[in-house]
């Protein structure tokens, strides 16, 4: 590897996977660790929420593929609820890291920062600013509460060709939470409860905008271990690109430039000790596809939203991680009702060998445990 800081690192692509498993605390000492659900948030920097539970919500997959069977399954929500951890847009961030979110929020929309789309939304809003006014007081008055409990008096109704056609009140609650406006205080099962952001956010100070943005760079490398300096925005409150952050590397096979995270460049002289994972769909790990194809050459996809008849791996098929190589994917189902975590197939993108085949066997038994199942493996 380079040691001029004016030249780029040369990383073999094993070194560039190996950085990225540990940086997302995927490799066999992480697991030894015994941290506790906010440091690993804290650590990852976010949690994405999508309650899709055909095995398990995202959320709680992805902190059971760190920390196993021991996880308690009453923290998550019990972070939640007691607000150490704060949902923004579908996002679980730790407590500490809100206020580098906020600062962003309170330049929202910012001509330098912010996208066109952004800047017509929040014009949206301005138009709407008696539904604003109406949502605010009845939140002050009553919150929290669900969207549905929220009066619509939009005089230009949101226009959308897609899911949020006419959602005006939803689309409002949107605009109002980017600003830093509402936030959103817990769930009701499913449902979003919404309330003044005030009464959420504790009143920390405010970094300066351009402080934030960078702190979050740093951060945000610090959790992927190499990424792009520029990337595909990806929904949500924070990217995958981190700016120029860190420090300089090329990827053996790999087009182009990556920032490397510095302390990932000295954890490379210590010996890497592998482990087998089973991911989210949604993992950090993989959630990037094009940056996942480039250094894991891994070809995979999310299938639910496509025809049975088009899926090659399953509805929600959970990505395989041996080391720092994603070598399969098992389709399995939570089948509440028969106390069953059935698992219709296990695909081998390469074949396993019997090690391999006997850990990924074990994580599925662990998976299944901590549910509350009894696996059901094919054959």
């Amino acid at each position: 590897m380079a040691t001029d800081s004016s030249s780029p690192h040369r990383l073999s692509a094993e070194q560039a996977r190996r950085v990225a498993v540990r940086a997302q605390l995927l490799d066999a000492p992480a697991r030894r660790r015994g941290l506790d659900v906010l440091e690993v948030v804290r650590a990852l920097t976010m949690v994405q929420v999508d309650l899709t539970a055909r095995v398990a919500p995202s959320a709680e997959l992805v902190l059971w593929s760190r920390l196993g069977g021991g996880l308690d399954r009453d923290e998550l929500p019990a972070r939640c609820e007691d607000q150490r951890l704060v949902e923004i847009s579908m996002r679980l961030l730790h407590h500490d890291d809100v206020a580098l979110h906020r600062a962003e929020m309170a330049v929202w929309p910012d001509p330098a920062l912010h996208d066109p789309y952004e800047h017509a939304a929040w014009e949206w809003a301005l138009d709407n600013g008696g539904c604003r006014a109406d949502v605010l007081e009845r939140l002050r008055a009553d919150g929290p509460l669900p969207a549905t409990a929220l009066p619509d008096t939009c005089v230009r109704p949101w226009g959308s060709s897609g899911w949020s056609n006419g959602k005006n009140v939803d689309k409002l609650l949107q605009v109002l939470a980017t600003r830093g406006e509402v936030a959103v205080a817990g769930r009701e099962g499913r449902t979003r409860l919404w309330d003044l952001a005030e009464r959420v956010y504790t009143d920390d100070p405010l970094p300066p905008v351009e402080v934030a943005l960078h702190e979050r760079g740093i951060r945000r490398l610090a959790a992927l271990g190499v990424a792009r300096a520029r990337s595909a925005k990806v929904p949500g409150p924070d990217p995958d690109h981190v700016g120029e952050v860190g420090e300089p590397a090329v990827v053996e096979g790999v087009r182009g430039r990556w920032r490397v995270d510095p302390a990932q460049l000295a954890a490379l002289e210590e010996p890497f000790e592998p482990r087998v994972a089973l991911l989210s769909p949604l993992d950090r790990l993989v959630f990037d596809r094009k940056r996942m194809v480039e250094l894991f050459a891994f070809d995979y996809q999310l299938e639910m939203y496509k025809p049975q008849a088009q899926r090659r791996w399953g509805y929600y098929a959970l990505p395989v991680l041996v080391g720092d190589r994603l070598l399969g994917k098992v389709d399995a189902t939570a089948d509440r009702r028969a106390g069953a975590l059935v698992v219709h197939a296990v695909h081998e993108d390469e074949p396993f060998g019997a090690e391999t085949r006997a850990a990924v066997r074990s994580e599925i038994e662990d998976l299944a445990g901590w549910l509350g199942l009894e696996p059901v493996l094919p054959g």
